[in-house]
């Protein structure tokens, strides 16, 4: 526990620094135990919940961007993620009157190549966005989107062909 405590403090507050730059920031991260290619841009703020993650080449993420890692995260190379997107992986079964949110749900993300997704989108647990797609900001993906598709809206939809 300590060793954990420890390294979310390392990870989450000295790399993720405002004080580091990302030519810093990524080689700590990857000394932290990250699975991330050492082109990827990673700018300040960011929050991850643990280390399953695997970033690919040519990626950059932007401030206050928010890894719910209790299932794997794996985002493919050249995807450009805007400031506050949130990826979450872990979710609540449906309870009874007494506690609403009941056993917890953990399911894997998958973000294929040259993806955008923008200012505040949200990507909840289980899925997998396809190579090519742009996810409008402020979109909540609650599905698993088909290659080369703008979506947008909450909950998110296709709304064009790319």
């Amino acid at each position: 526990m300590v060793r954990k405590l420890g390294g979310d403090i390392l990870l989450n507050r000295v790399a993720a620094s405002v004080l580091l730059n990302s030519s810093l920031r990524v080689p700590l991260m990857r000394r932290l135990g990250m699975d991330i290619d050492p082109s990827v841009a990673l700018q300040a703020g960011i929050w991850f919940s643990g280390r399953d993650v695997k970033i690919g080449a040519g990626t950059r993420i932007n401030v206050q961007c928010f890894f719910d890692e209790s299932a794997p995260i794996t985002i493919g190379a050249n995807v450009n993620m805007g400031p506050q997107v949130m990826i979450h992986t872990s979710a609540h079964k449906l309870g009874g009157p007494d506690r609403r949110a009941s056993t917890q749900q953990l399911r894997p993300v998958k973000i294929g190549d040259a993806v955008w997704l923008g200012l505040r989108a949200t990507v909840l647990p289980g899925v997998t966005i396809g190579d090519g797609c742009i996810i409008a900001a402020g979109a909540v993906v609650t599905r698993d989107c088909e290659p080369n598709g703008l979506y947008g809206g909450v909950p998110a939809r296709r709304l064009r062909e790319l």
